[in-house]
């Protein structure tokens, strides 16, 4: 580890004089503030570090070895943290994996993770033990635990499956809960909608309002037309 700092040292030593400038290619750091590219500027091309370094905006790789890689405006690229964190204070566009990959606005592309939260709106793949997206979603959200406070559009896979809005697409998990309405499907063991506009398929189905078909041993519909509970096969047109 010596040797390591020693040699990332005299690198950044020698080439400070060429980091001078508002976006520059290569960023060197052990930790902000002792690297190459100060934290109020941008990097495009490579940034490799250690334990922690933060820029503005960022294109092209980020790769830190143990610890945090921060970006305060928007990223560009890969980021990888294996293990360690990604930290976007803006929008992301590429590939953000890490142990905790966290987006502050938009995202485009995959962001996976042990945990993977997006603070904005989401288009592609989030993967992780924990997938959270704030905005609204778009794509296929692939977590044990998935969640997403916006609108839904597309496909979540996982133990627990959670939309507080709207909700068009599919939910597959071994719970599936939704706040909102739900167009399209909803099946697992248990599957819970505010309103479904389709098919729960499970061991218990309940809506509080239905419109179209719910299958499992016991299918509860709020609305209660034609009926309130029914086992195997509940309806309402």
């Amino acid at each position: 580890m010596k040797r390591i700092l020693s040699i990332m040292a005299m690198i950044m030593l020698a080439g400070t004089g060429l980091v001078h400038a508002e976006t520059a290619p290569l960023n060197l750091a052990v930790f902000d503030p002792i690297q190459m590219v100060p934290n109020t500027e941008a990097v495009k091309g490579v940034r490799l570090s250690l334990f922690y370094t933060n820029n503005t905006d960022v294109t092209g790789l980020s790769l830190v070895l143990v610890g945090l890689n921060r970006a305060t405006g928007d990223v560009k690229g890969v980021d990888l943290g294996w293990m360690g964190a990604s930290w976007v204070d803006g929008s992301y566009y590429g590939w953000q994996p890490g142990l905790v990959s966290r987006t502050g606005k938009r995202f485009v592309g995959w962001q996976g993770g042990v945990v993977a939260v997006t603070e904005g709106d989401f288009t592609g793949l989030q993967s992780g033990l924990v997938a959270w997206t704030e905005g609204f979603f778009h794509g296929w959200q692939a977590g044990w635990i998935n969640h997403t406070t916006g609108r839904f559009v597309g496909l979540q896979t996982g133990l627990l499956n959670i939309t507080q809005g709207e909700t068009s697409g599919v939910q597959l998990g071994a719970v599936n809960w939704s706040e909102g309405s739900v167009k399209g499907i909803q099946a697992g063991l248990f599957n819970y909608a505010n309103e479904v506009h389709g098919l729960q398929l499970g061991i218990g189905n309940v809506a509080k309002s239905l419109d179209g078909v719910q299958i499992g041993l016991g299918n509860y519909n709020g609305k209660k037309e034609p009926f309130e509970f029914l086992p195997f096969v509940n309806w309402s047109f």
